[in-house]
């Protein structure tokens, strides 16, 4: 698929979600979670099979210490910048003004390009999507000491198809922790195993949702008896580790986050690579397209951006 080009929309919907299917559907995964074909790369074969299982992969310390202060860093700038106060890509949180997340900061910032394009990260996207990879979506989020809320259960992959028209689940998220992740300070919560079944969520999306979604997010995300029905199966781990930590999950894992009371701030970079074998259509569920700072339509090789 050449760069900046688009597919046409499938004729069968292979994931109906919203009011395109009943309450509670459940719907087996119908690809691979580890496509074959790929490039070799970092991550052994029990690594790969784990990941398989689970639907995740934790890398501990994968950046060095000089670097997650850079990064660190430039975080923080990004957030006091006055340029981004206005600036559409930067989100609110829902009950007060503090910034909660910046989108495509891959674009804003030169320094988390490089991140972004970092052979530690995407040559192990590459070995489990099996193909060259493309940006879908960048962002950071902060979770602020004394009061950062959380993020509700939810499937990414739910939201990119419906509302983003990713055909398939070929595509995966990357959480760079650039904070300590603490059992107590709101760290990402995986459900394993629960990216084996796409879980269809209630509701029928309304124009322009990622305005109130991206702050608080209702529609897309399942009721509480499907919550409770794949926690009994699947369990709940929490990710923690040191600062420098990424973890790479399937965009089919059902996750979220409480949120953080504690004096430790939680600060993460997450990385969303999509394979250029599935690049996005018209959406699937929802009247219309999200913006291109939320869900891109450029679907460049991440090498191709790097060189």
């Amino acid at each position: 698929m050449g760069a900046g080009s688009t597919t046409e929309t499938p004729a069968v919907d292979a994931y109906p979600t919203r009011d395109k299917a009943p309450e509670l559907s459940e719907t087996p995964r119908r690809d691979p979670v580890v496509w074959p074909g790929g490039p070799s790369g970092p991550l052994g074969p029990g690594e790969l099979d784990t990941y398989d299982r689970d639907g995740f992969h934790t890398a501990e310390r994968l950046l060095t210490p000089d670097e997650v202060s850079s990064y660190l860093a430039e975080l923080q700038r990004l957030r006091a910048d006055p340029a981004m106060q206005d600036d559409e890509r930067a989100v609110r949180e829902p009950d007060s003004d503090q910034v909660r997340s910046i989108f495509a900061v891959h674009e804003i910032s030169p320094i988390l390009a490089r991140l972004a394009a970092d052979p530690r990260v995407v040559d192990r996207v590459r070995q489990i999507l099996g193909s060259d990879v493309y940006i879908h979506q960048s962002r950071v989020n902060y979770k602020p000491g004394y009061g950062g809320n959380g993020f509700y259960w939810h499937s990414d992959f739910e939201t990119w198809h419906s509302e983003d028209g990713m055909p398939r689940i070929r595509a995966l998220s990357v959480s760079i922790s650039l904070t300590e992740n603490l059992a107590t300070n709101g760290p990402l919560m995986i459900m394993p195993g629960s990216h084996r079944h796409f879980v269809a969520c209630p509701g029928s999306t309304p124009p322009d949702h990622h305005r109130q979604s991206l702050r608080r997010q209702e529609i897309g995300t399942p009721g509480p008896p499907a919550v409770r029905r794949l926690a009994d199966r699947h369990g709940i781990v929490q990710i923690t580790g040191p600062a420098g930590s990424a973890t790479f999950f399937d965009a089919n894992c059902m996750h979220g986050s409480n949120g953080n009371i504690t004096p430790y701030e939680r600060a993460n970079v997450f990385i969303v690579y999509n394979s250029v074998e599935n690049t996005l259509t018209e959406p699937f569920a929802a009247p219309g397209r999200r913006p291109e700072h939320i869900a891109s339509r450029t679907f460049v090789p991440v090498g191709d951006i790097a060189r």
